[in-house]
């Protein structure tokens, strides 16, 4: 079903693409519920990393995480990537969806075995979590195969696209069934993690050569959709406070440890999301569409760095838990070191989207550092809460100076981004005539 001219239309339909200047483009209700399976997949994967630090499996837990959030956010780009350009909203597609929906949710299971054999150091045990996976990407090559029908000139890409998908999902597989010692199994997973990475890139190009039809994705809703899935990996943020201000409750009462906990995660929250929205993405992509893969790949990163800092504060908690002995260091690394990720990674998206460093992009460089310092102060005997203060400090400190004048610097830059997009793109099209009333339904 879809909805035109105020009216749902029911039935199978081609899968024209859509325009890539469509006006009022936004997400859709099925996008936002699709959406939500991924909040579980986030939260298994933090409760995961959490747990693992706390048991003094730092570094297995860490690689397991950042396999684990590779696999759950690559699948949702593949996703979100195809439906920017394709979407029809038929009876079929939102099926389809309902699979992939599935798909993540299995993926979700499996990842506390993943975690535990990387953990372990054994067999690498990927097999529910892979089940997930190909249950998710059958369903993206089934839609890459509906665009090629009602779409000639995106043959080449949509072809490209169902090949490289079809390959991976064929290693994956292989890799599941054989069920490597963890070392050569995460060796070969990156290897099958950088062919999945190329797929879009020549998918694209070839496109490209071949009557121009790369993909028509929407660029603000291309953005609305990252800027949402931001907002979900923030929500671990909050996620980890709760968890770590209820144990502190129980152990202690409401006592000022608590508080801070409370503060500061909400603090930390909340100062990642204001730096996050600095940058109109979706305004810049409209003008520099070539800019849009890399920003897409630097998400994975960005998304996995946020989903760390709410794990990390569920490390406080098990800090104050007394099941478990863990280290003012550890506790304050576990918050820092994804702060400072989740920070350069900004910086560079900003950079790369205006083709221009910050505003102080030296001093914002040694802003990024205070993470850092107070890990050692934390390693000097200074108290938990005083050092996860510090590391607020970091992307505080930058709305500071962006508010205080910091903005006039990056709306020069958009300026000279807009207007040199404005003088070398040709005008737009005019928009196609509006369906008739009663126009039958391609099939």
């Amino acid at each position: 079903m879809s909805i035109v001219g105020g009216r749902y239309r029911h039935g199978l339909r081609g899968m024209p693409a859509r325009r890539a200047d469509e006006r009022h483009r936004v997400a859709t209700p099925l996008e936002l519920l699709f959406d939500l399976t991924f909040v579980a997949a986030f939260g298994v994967a933090g409760d995961q990393l959490a747990h693992g630090i706390a048991a003094e499996h730092a570094g297995p837990a860490v690689i397991a995480f950042i396999f684990a959030m590779f696999t759950v956010v690559w699948a949702w780009i593949n996703v979100t990537w195809f439906a920017s350009a394709f979407d029809n909203d038929d009876w079929l597609s939102r099926l389809l969806t309902m699979v992939q929906m599935t798909g993540v949710t299995v993926l979700a299971i499996g990842l506390p075995a993943l975690f535990a054999s990387i953990e372990g150091g054994g067999l690498l045990d990927n097999r529910v979590a892979v089940a997930g996976y190909v249950i998710i990407r059958v369903a993206v090559i089934l839609q890459w195969t509906r665009a090629v029908r009602s779409n000639p000139q995106y043959k080449s890409l949509a072809l490209t696209y169902a090949l490289f998908v079809g390959v991976a999902q064929a290693g994956w597989v292989a890799l599941a069934v054989l069920s490597p010692r963890t070392v050569a199994g995460l060796t070969v997973a990156s290897a099958l993690f950088t062919f999945e990475a190329v797929g879009p890139v020549a998918a694209e190009r070839r496109g490209e050569r071949h009557n121009g039809g790369s993909t028509p994705w929407h660029p603000h809703h291309l953005a609305e959709r990252f800027a949402l899935l931001t907002i979900i990996a923030l929500g671990e943020t909050v996620f980890g406070t709760l968890a770590s201000a209820a144990v502190v409750s129980r152990e202690q009462g409401w006592t000022l440890d608590a508080v801070v906990v409370i503060g500061t995660g909400i603090a930390m929250s909340f100062a990642l999301w204001w730096t996050y929205f600095f940058v109109p993405h979706a305004s810049v992509l409209t003008a520099r569409r070539d800019k849009a893969v890399p920003w897409g790949y630097g998400h994975i990163v960005l998304f996995s760095a946020i989903a760390a800092v709410g794990a990390g504060l569920h490390v406080v908690g098990y800090a104050h838990d007394p099941d478990y002995d863990i280290g003012g260091t550890l506790v304050v690394a576990s918050v820092a070191i994804p702060v400072i990720v989740f920070m350069i990674v900004r910086d560079l998206l900003q950079a790369w989207l205006v083709s221009a460093l910050p505003h102080g992009g030296v001093a914002q460089l040694a802003v990024t550092a205070l993470p850092a310092i107070a890990i050692a102060l934390a390693a000097g005997g200074v108290p938990v809460g005083v050092c996860l203060l510090v590391v607020l400090a970091s992307p505080v400190s930058v709305i500071l100076s962006f508010e205080l004048g910091g903005w006039r610097t990056l709306d020069t830059q958009l300026a000279r981004v807009l207007d040199g997009a404005d003088r070398t793109q040709p005008p737009r099209p005019p928009p196609p005539p509006p369906p008739r009333e009663g126009a039958s339904d391609e099939v």
